[in-house]
């Protein structure tokens, strides 16, 4: 099957989220994607693995989802003899990427200048919380650090005084997202240049990126913003309404939508020609926001919904996971899939959402057992017979 990164060769030497998810995006895109992990297995192996609500065949939600479309080899890297046999595979790969903490990779003489000696065209790329350099680029870091760090958490939620992470781990995910960009970048450069080079990804520099203009309204104005919920601090109504059964979200961005959506909601005050413009909405942002929470929450969101969607007025249901797997343009966009054990085991999972016109069929391959593949890639790889295969593994190199 034709696939876009079909080709490129990846040691994926990640464990945790943010490294896997990397390579579980490149994976998905159609890179050889080899997971090397230590004997003992990769840690992420072990969550949920025996909780019978999370987990398939003893392998648990993380990581039967994020390790889909790779195989698995386990070698020994700190030994002298496991260090050797990584080093043949990447004079084989294109692509080393990690995210160990700062200064592992040096101790591990896994690192770009180590590998780099070996294949000049190697790309490496490691995701840590910190970046490489920087006066707190040692300290430790996890999706919540890297969120309160960045500043994103403090505007999360309703009030100053109790900040809210972001639902999703958007500071694993983030900092995995922007390792794959950097790392097709780079392999986009190595076509003109021949030679591979180092990407270095900071989670903090991930979430700072991700302020966006939201930053530059800080430099402009000297001022920090708070947290406001759901509501906008330009646009009303923009907000979450309670509904019957549920709850929606109403975003009026302009003026036309105000204007529409008085002929869906009738409410007499809502007929002042002061609130015409965005300045008289904002004015009256409390008695818009309690109107319309009052008067939506008379009947249903379908009801709403499907009255608010024909006069083309921006708005959406506040779903559930049940109800957003399961919503019809989402199916349709296959971004609902099976997730396989190597048993034969499935369950579901998300899709791959980067869809391309001509190179983009989905497929996916079960998350592997430990060191499945190690046999596979030594004899095709690297050229080892079965016997010197078997004797890497009787020593304790490979597993």
């Amino acid at each position: 099957m034709n696939k876009t990164l079909e080709g490129v060769r990846i040691l994926d030497l990640t464990h945790m989220l943010s490294g896997p998810y990397a390579g579980m995006l490149l994976a998905d895109l159609g890179a050889e994607t080899i997971k090397v992990e230590p004997l003992h297995g990769e840690g992420t192996r072990k969550l949920l693995a025996s909780d019978p609500n999370n987990s398939l065949g003893g392998m648990g939600a993380y990581f039967i989802t994020l390790n889909r479309n790779k195989k698995s080899v386990a070698i020994d890297l700190k030994s002298e003899s496991g260090l050797a046999q990584f080093y043949k595979l990447v004079e084989q790969s294109d692509v080393v990427l990690s995210n160990f903490g700062a200064g592992v990779p040096e101790r591990l003489k896994i690192d770009y200048t180590s590998l780099s000696a070996i294949n000049p065209r190697i790309i490496t790329c490691t995701v840590s919380g910190f970046g490489s350099d920087g006066p707190g680029h040692k300290r430790p870091a996890f999706d919540q650090v890297a969120q309160a760090t960045g500043g994103g958490m403090s505007i999360t939620g309703t009030d100053p005084e109790h900040p809210v992470r972001a639902g999703i781990p958007i500071g694993d995910l983030g900092g995995g997202m922007f390792g794959v960009m950097g790392l097709l970048a780079a392999l986009y450069e190595r076509e003109r240049s021949g030679s591979g080079q180092h990407v270095d990804i900071s989670m903090l520099d991930c979430q700072i990126s991700m302020l966006n203009y939201m930053a530059t309204m800080y430099f402009l104005s000297g001022e920090d913003p708070h947290p406001i919920g759901n509501s906008h601090f330009v646009h009303v109504p923009y907000n979450t309404f309670r509904c019957a059964d549920g709850f929606i979200v109403i975003a009026v961005i302009t003026d036309n939508f105000w204007q529409n959506l008085k002929q869906v909601v009738v409410c007499p005050e809502f007929d002042d020609p002061a609130l015409d413009g965005q300045p008289g909405r904002w004015a009256a942002r409390d008695m818009i926001n309690d109107k319309l929470n009052e008067i939506l929450s008379g009947n249903t969101c379908a009801h709403w919904l499907a009255q608010l969607e024909d006069k083309r007025i921006p708005c959406a249901p506040v779903n559930t996971f049940s109800q957003a797997l399961s919503d019809p343009q989402v199916l349709h966009r296959k971004m609902v899939v099976d997730l396989k054990h190597p048993d034969g085991q499935v369950t579901r999972g998300p899709g791959n959402p980067i869809k391309m016109s001509r190179t983009g069929d989905d497929e996916y391959t079960a998350a592997p057992l430990l060191g499945q593949h190690t046999e596979e890639v030594f004899t095709e790889l690297l050229g080892y017979d079965t016997a010197e295969v078997a004797r890497l593994r009787e020593e304790g190199v490979i597993g």
